[in-house]
C-alpha cells in the first residue's frame, strides 16, 4: 500500500513558504473600485478595475493614467481581500519589476490600505526595498465617506506567534516594538533531514547578523485583524550576497480571530535557481542570475514560545 503523505511530502515541502497558501480568490473579477486615498504618502484619487481573474487596470495619485498588470488575490476573512501585483514595463513584461503594489480592500468597512514597495530608492544598496503606506476609503454613489481609516497601531506589540507555512517550515515572530520585529525558529523537533538542514541554514545566516531585528509596520484593519509588513533590510546590508534573497519584503494579513494569515513576498534573487542543492541551500559556485521573487503566502498560527530576552534585548541597529 502507498503512503501518500510520505510520497508527496518532498513535493509539498519544495513549495517552501507557499505550501499552505490557500487557493487564489477570483471574486473581484469584473468589479471596479473608485477610491479616495487621503492619508499617507501616495494621496489622491485611485482606481482599481479588475478586468478578469488575472488582470487589473489601475491608477493612483489622481494621475488619470491607467496601467494593466497581473494580480493575485487572497482573502483574510469573508469581506477582506489582499491583492498584490508587480508593476511591469509594458514594453518588456519579462523584465524584473522595480515596484510591488499590495492593497487591502475591506468591503465590510468600505476602507482600503495601499502598500507600495519600491526598489532602487537607496543609492547604497540597489536591492533595498522601501515601504510606502496610504490609507483611504471606497467611494460609493449616494454614500458619504466617514472619518475613520485603517491606521498604524501598537496593539500587536507584546505578541509572539509561531507561524507555520508548510509541514516542515515554521518561524516565530516576536513583535516587540512599534517599528521592528524579531524572528527565531521553533524549538519543536524537525522530522526530516531536509527540514533540519533548512533550519540550520537559516540559523547560520542569523549568526552573521548583529541581530534578527528588521523594520516592520503594523496596521490595524479591524478588530482582530492586522496587516504586518516587514522587510529584510539588515539582511541585505550584512549578508545579501551570501543569502541570495535580496531585501525580501513580506506582508501578512493576520486574522487573530481564526489564527491564520495570508500574505505575499516580494524581492530579488541573485543566484541561479537551478543550482539549488537538495537541502535548499545555495552552493558557493552558483552562478549569479538576477530574478524576481513574487509569492503568495498562507500560514497557520499559534502562540509562540521564546525566552523573555527576545522582548527586552536592545536593538543592535539603533542608538
Amino acid at each position: 500500500m502507498a503512503n501518500l503523505a510520505k510520497e508527496y511530502a518532498p513535493k509539498a515541502g519544495a513549495l517552501s513558504i507557499g505550501q499552505y497558501c490557500p487557493p487564489l480568490c477570483f471574486e473581484l473579477a469584473g468589479k471596479r473600485f473608485e477610491l479616495k486615498m487621503d492619508y499617507g504618502e501616495d494621496t489622491g484619487d485611485a482606481s482599481l478595475h479588475f478586468l478578469d481573474e488575472k488582470r487589473v487596470e489601475w491608477s493612483i495619485k489622481s494621475s488619470g493614467v491607467s496601467k494593466v498588470d497581473e494580480y493575485k488575490c487572497l482573502k483574510g476573512d469573508d469581506y477582506t481581500y489582499l491583492v498584490s501585483w508587480c508593476v511591469k514595463d509594458g514594453d518588456n513584461p519579462d523584465a524584473i519589476s522595480s515596484e510591488n503594489h499590495t492593497w487591502i480592500i475591506d468591503r465590510e468597512q468600505g476602507l482600503v490600505t495601499f502598500l507600495r514597495c519600491a526598489k532602487g530608492e537607496n543609492p547604497y544598496w540597489k536591492y533595498l526595498i522601501e515601504s510606502h503606506f496610504t490609507f483611504g476609503a471606497i467611494k460609493e454613489e449616494g454614500k458619504e465617506i466617514g472619518a475613520k481609516r485603517h491606521g498604524f497601531t501598537d496593539e500587536c506589540i507584546g505578541s509572539c506567534v509561531q507561524w507555520t507555512y508548510g509541514h516542515e517550515m515554521s518561524t516565530v515572530h516576536v513583535y516587540y516594538s512599534s517599528n521592528w520585529y524579531r524572528i527565531t525558529y521553533p524549538k519543536d523537533a524537525v522530522v526530516s533531514e531536509q527540514g533540519a538542514a533548512q533550519n540550520e541554514q537559516l540559523n547560520s545566516l542569523l549568526k552573521d547578523l548583529p541581530g534578527s531585528d528588521e523594520p516592520a509596520y503594523y496596521v490595524k484593519i479591524k478588530e482582530g485583524m492586522y496587516l504586518v509588513s516587514l522587510t529584510e533590510q539588515n539582511m541585505e546590508r550584512y549578508v545579501g550576497e551570501k543569502v541570495g534573497f535580496r531585501s525580501d519584503t513580506l506582508c501578512f494579513l493576520d486574522n487573530y480571530n481564526r489564527l491564520y494569515d495570508v500574505g505575499r513576498g516580494y524581492g530579488t534573487s541573485t543566484f541561479n535557481p537551478g543550482a539549488l542543492m537538495a537541502d535548499g541551500s545555495v552552493p558557493a559556485e552558483a552562478s549569479p542570475n538576477e530574478g524576481e521573487i513574487f509569492v503568495m503566502i498562507g500560514a497557520y498560527g499559534k502562540p509562540g514560545e521564546v525566552d523573555d530576552h527576545f522582548f527586552t534585548d536592545p536593538n543592535p541597529y539603533t542608538v
